[in-house]
């Protein structure tokens, strides 16, 4: 089962690519900190929202009940249900949180500690997703503006303006600007603006050290009057309170309370570890606090605010550099003073889930603190226990409203394992505190320097969200700050070492840094005098003794999905990014088959997203069967708790629907008796074969007009691929219906439904649901069910006949699952879910629910969507019989035919090498890998060619076989036109010539014909999209109206019209087709008598009667009545009509 793979590239591997999954397992991982004794716990993530919000003191108003509640430690609960069990039965995967809390008197000093349980925190699954409700969620990373200090300009006019931004954690504290106002600074603060002056009187300085302050870098500087000149402190705090808060009356503790809670308080306000570590770096400071200000001894202290001062003034009088202090040896130390790019990746973060799930937990904690105040307050202190005193409402309510409402948090896309795995490393600017997509401009979503080896300036969406939503590049990683890193290799004296260094963008701004493509010699120092390497982004010609760093890899440079794209270099970045979306897009087929051609990511692909088996152990296999595979231990795995000789059990999916009805099956792919190492897949899952990625199949193709067939992006195809079932996928539908108790009786689940023939319940089994392995057509009965029908109120007779006669059997009505119009398939499965069933939460009011999966096949059609890995998509427009299709020389049919057209102006010429190279690959038997930056090259592959043919044209010559009369005439053309050297009458090596070409003689099939000249012909790797034509496909004859305007619905989903709308109408007009306009805007549409009358006549064979006043005129008039407008309908003599039928109101 091994496959011959042969290798390009010169460029070695220094480190294999990171785990791909790690920015979601790692960052929940910090977040919950298990495997830490409490003791251990760093104060962050869970311990940190703990430390926040706790310890929980009442003191409200000169009103106090003694009472503090602390947090000592926490700890998590076994989740009750595997995330199998959670899936099957439509629970969360969650395990219970319990914080032991002590409650203290501070009176008597009593201590009351007590284990209390704050609600179910859903755990996160071994391959980074979630499970809410039954259903696969990711929670995906959110980019935004790092806290941190930063400098901007403005112009108004021509002056330039420098503004200094301070920037705290999103939603914890204002954010704080200052700007030049004339001569004197001033600070903005929640929209109020007051001098600078003012807050640094505040702070203890006088008139001559605020003078100083601005004679550093203006000598001639002159303190401008205002109304806090020669101000003390306390002065200066109420008039500051009075600029903040105008309507309240200025007192000293409120003032120092107020300015405290904003500015000073921990709890409050935050830059957070980021924000300090920005500024500091940015201001050559050391400090560590995290606020703007300190309160000590009932004094404020500056904690950053003069050195952001300072920087600003440098920056405004034009300094190249600021003098920060000294260091032990008294010299003089500075930083350079320059503007901020607000796009750089150094000013940028990735908030991870576990800090979106941190910052959720805040807010419930912050809520339950507040309930636990006012019961502190109310209730009887003596009595109070951690238990009475806290709610975990709040925090159950916040953690569901994140998980179920954000927009962070997001159905798992399950199409393929690429589209699992690039889903969980997907990147969003939008969502909570991020931007929007309207006020997003063209900077933030430009591709920036600092994106290189850090952000995939490929793949993107192509829409309204364009450049807001990326993926993070293959090498990157998300450091503990939350800002990306990127690795290089060090350089040390010209000589490139294999140490890797992992590097923040404002970091690597200091460095030379060489590309991954530099020659070097076996030593490791560079083959070349001058090296091309890049300093800021800017490309440099260089010493080698310069350069500092080295790209560990070329492919480092984009995502997962575009380095699976082979030649990616010869492709226009446009279509690249077409085709690194639609690889996610690519349908799991039945007959999996990996790229001829690959990049050799396609095995990480599979291995990392989890949706395929993978050994954590190592040993010999020692059971295989389609529902399980054993491994007996050759070696102990002491973090498993397994030892050798043990045996592990790995279970396989079977035939199960993802999220997005793709089937998910896993196929063992080792025997037993084989050996098995860590890493190595068992068994290969959806779109994977041998442990490869396999998202669709290598065809033969030509690139030709064909009859129009491919006209404009339309595809022809042979329906030999229909017939070997080599697009053909696996779609399982879920349908459920439920059991309610409703006002009339319960609804049963049965098979004894009234009025249907024996033939239409015969997959039913005596509970009324279908039966597994049954085949169900549109209509088909599902699950059978009765419900009571409303009855009127009986009358006197009828009640006296009851009581004599006994209850009469109640009319029951016929509300059984049928198969929704174009669905249909197999039955794979069905649950049964009964009120009271362990694990089972149902809705109020419901008994029992049932849930069926049908299964349905789907065979390449017309109308489907299909596309290659280098963004060149279209639709089946025809597919043709093989015998029609053109045909190599050897009499090997074409499987599809694709448009000339559609390869120069896109750029993408990728996809002719890959199909010169697959060409390669489909006479010789083997495969390739060519990684992107480091592919095979042009005559590598036309040398593979010349040989592939000779091979062939010595092979033909041995049998006896002549050079065709009508090959000749082709190979004639060919050389006149100058495709090829053409030696008189020398068609061997004419052959040969033209093999190099990538081209080949074609013959039509219909004809047998040679076509005029060479086409070519290769062997290329082409998916079916998700964009099926079946799932669009829709046709009504009669079906809903809606209420009001008693019009056909609209959509496939509620069944409903085409809609004819103004346009439409106004086409019908100037036809002058008045009878079919007349009919379309009545009775195809909303005059009921009409409609119902002209079905009838129909049904009975009779003409069409005339139509009657549709009811959307109806409602407008109705509409006018109700603006109080008293308009009639009159008819051609001038009569009233009641047009409502007697039910309009008395004049």
């Amino acid at each position: 089962m091994t496959q011959r793979i042969e290798r390009f590239g010169e460029i070695a591997e220094v480190i294999s690519l990171p785990e791909l999954t790690e920015v979601q397992v790692n960052s929940f991982a910090q977040f919950l900190q298990e495997g830490k004794t409490p003791d251990e716990r760093e104060n962050a993530g869970l311990q940190g929202a703990f430390k926040e919000v706790f310890p929980i003191d009442e003191s409200d108003r000169n009103r106090s009940a003694g009472l503090v509640l602390d947090f000592l430690e926490y700890k998590l609960g076994e989740p009750p249900y595997t995330p199998e069990e959670c899936r099957e039965k439509d629970l969360t995967y969650q395990a219970p949180l319990y914080a032991k809390l002590q409650l203290i008197h501070k009176d008597s000093g009593l201590i009351k500690e007590d284990q209390v349980f704050l609600g179910d925190l859903p755990l996160m699954t071994k391959d980074g997703s979630f499970v809410i409700n039954g259903a696969d969620r990711v929670v995906i990373s959110q980019i935004h503006r790092s806290p941190g200090v930063y400098f901007t300009s403005s112009y108004k006019g021509i002056k330039k303006f420098y503004t200094a931004a301070i920037i705290p954690m999103p939603k914890r504290g204002p954010w704080i600007e200052l700007e030049f106002n004339g001569p004197a600074l001033e600070m903005k603060v929640n929209k109020r603006k007051f001098p600078v002056s003012l807050l640094l009187r505040v702070l203890g300085f006088d008139d001559s050290q605020i003078k100083a302050l601005y004679a550093e870098f203006d000598e001639s500087f002159e303190l401008p009057e205002d109304k806090s000149s020669g101000m003390n402190p306390d002065e200066a705090l109420l008039r500051l309170f009075t600029v903040l808060r105008p309507g309240d009356p200025p007192k000293r503790d409120k003032a120092i309370t107020y300015l405290y809670s904003l500015l000073a308080d921990p709890k409050r306000y935050d830059l957070g570890e980021p924000g300090r570590f920005k500024m500091n770096r940015k201001l050559g400071t050391t400090r560590d606090d995290r606020t703007l200000l300190n309160f000590v001894d009932g004094k404020f202290q500056d904690a950053g605010l003069i050195d952001t001062i300072r920087y600003l003034l440098a920056l405004t009088y034009g300094r190249q550099d600021l003098t920060v202090g000294a260091d032990e040896d008294g010299v003089a130390q500075t930083v350079p003073v320059e503007e901020d790019d607000i796009d750089h990746l150094g000013n940028r973060r990735v908030r991870t889930v576990g800090e979106l799930l941190a910052d959720q937990l805040r807010v419930g904690m912050g809520r339950m603190a507040r309930g636990v105040r006012e019961r502190m307050l109310l209730g009887n202190p003596d009595a109070a226990t951690p238990t009475k005193l806290v709610n975990n409402r709040p925090i159950v309510a916040a953690l569901r409203e994140f998980f179920g409402r954000s927009q962070l948090s997001q159905f798992k896309d399950q199409t393929n394992p690429l589209a699992e795995l690039r889903h969980k490393r997907r990147i969003s600017a939008l969502g909570p505190g991020g931007l929007t997509r309207e006020r997003a401009g063209f900077d933030v979503r430009d591709v920036h320097r600092t994106h290189y080896g850090r952000v995939c300036p490929i793949e993107t969406p192509e829409g309204a969200n364009i450049g807001l939503i990326s993926s993070l590049a293959s090498f990157a990683k998300v450091n503990d700050l939350g800002f990306m890193e990127a690795p290089y290799r060090k350089v040390v004296d010209g000589h490139v070492t294999a140490e890797v260094q992992y590097m923040t963008a404002d970091i690597e701004d200091r460095f030379n840094i060489a590309q991954a493509n530099t020659p070097l010699n076996e030593d490791g120092t560079f083959a070349t005098d001058r090296v091309l390497a890049r300093r800021r982004g800017d490309p440099f010609l260089m010493d080698p003794a310069e350069v500092q760093y080295m790209d560990v890899s070329p492919k480092q440079i984009v995502s997962i999905s575009t380095s699976l794209i082979p030649f990616l270099e010869h492709d226009d970045a446009n279509r690249a990014l077409m085709g690194s979306n639609m690889q996610s897009q690519a349908v799991p087929l039945v007959r999996a088959e990996s790229p001829a051609v690959g990049t050799g990511v396609e095995e990480r692909v599979v291995r990392d997203s989890g949706t395929s088996v993978v050994s954590d152990v190592k040993g010999r296999v020692s059971y295989v069967d389609a529902r399980a595979i054993q491994v007996t231990l050759t070696e102990d795995r002491p973090e498993l708790a397994l030892f050798t000789g043990n045996v592990r059990t790995f279970d396989l999916v079977r035939f199960t629907r993802s999220n997005q009805g793709t089937n998910l099956d896993q196929r063992p792919i080792v025997s037993v008796g084989d050996e098995v190492d860590v890493d190595q897949v068992l068994a290969d899952g959806p779109a994977s074969e041998l442990g490869r990625l396999a998202l669709g199949q290598n065809i033969t193709i030509a690139i030709m007009p064909f009859d129009g067939f491919n006209f404009e992006d339309a595809i022809c195809i042979s329906e030999a691929l229909v017939r070997k079932d080599f697009y053909t996928s696996v779609h399982i539908e879920k349908d459920e219906i439920e059991a309610r108790d409703t006002k009339l009786g319960p609804e049963k689940i049965t098979r004894d439904i009234p009025g249907l023939s024996e033939a239409a319940l015969r997959d039913l089994d005596e509970d009324g649901i279908v039966r597994v392995g049954a085949e169900v057509k549109p209509g088909d009965i599902l699950v059978g069910k009765t419900s009571f029908k409303g009855e009127s109120e009986p009358t006197p007779e009828e009640r006296l006949l009851r009581s004599i006669f006994g209850e009469k059997a109640r009319e029951v009505k016929d509300t059984s699952l049928r198969v929704r119009s174009g669905e249909g398939g197999i039955v794979v499965k069905t649950v049964r879910f009964r009120r009271g069933d362990e694990g089972v939460d149902l809705k109020p009011g419901v008994r029992e629910m049932v849930r069926v999966y049908v299964a349905q096949k789907r065979r390449l059609q017309v109308g489907d969507k299909v596309a290659n890995r280098h963004g060149n998509k279209g639709v089946v427009s025809k597919i043709l019989p093989p015998e029609d299709m053109p045909f190599l020389p050897d009499g090997t049919p074409v499987d599809l035919v694709f448009n000339p057209l559609g390869v120069p102006s896109r750029m993408n010429l990728g996809q002719i090498l890959e199909t010169h190279l697959g060409e390669v690959a489909r006479l010789t038997g083997q495969k390739f890998v060519t990684p992107v930056f480091d592919s095979a090259t042009e005559d590598a592959i036309k040398e593979m060619l010349q040989v592939a043919a000779a091979e062939r044209i010595d092979a033909h010559k041995k049998s006896g076989f002549e050079t065709d009369v009508r090959e000749a005439e082709v190979l004639e053309r060919a050389g006149k036109l100058g495709v090829i050297d053409l030696p008189q009458g020398d068609y061997d090596n004419a052959q040969i010539e033209l093999a190099r070409t990538g081209k080949s003689v074609l013959y039509d099939g219909r004809t047998g014909e040679p076509i005029s000249g060479p086409v070519v012909v290769g062997t290329m790797y082409v998916m079916k999209l998700y964009h099926m034509v079946e799932d669009k496909l829709h046709a009504r004859s009669t079906g809903p109206y809606s209420l009001i305007t008693q019009q056909p619905l609209g959509g496939k989903a509620q069944f409903g019209g085409q809609r004819f709308g103004e346009m439409e109408v106004w086409a019908l007009e100037a036809y002058g087709a008045a009878h079919t306009l007349q009919e379309m805007l009545t009775i195809k549409s909303d005059d009921i008598e009409g409609r119902d009358a002209a079905y009838q006549s129909i049904v009975k064979g009779e003409e069409v009667a005339n139509s009657t006043i549709p009811e959307s005129f109806k409602v407008l008039v109705k509409e006018l009545h109700s603006l109080g407008l008293d308009v009639e309908v009159l008819d051609e003599t001038d009569k009233p009509v009641d047009i409502f039928e007697g039910m309009m109101p008395k004049r």
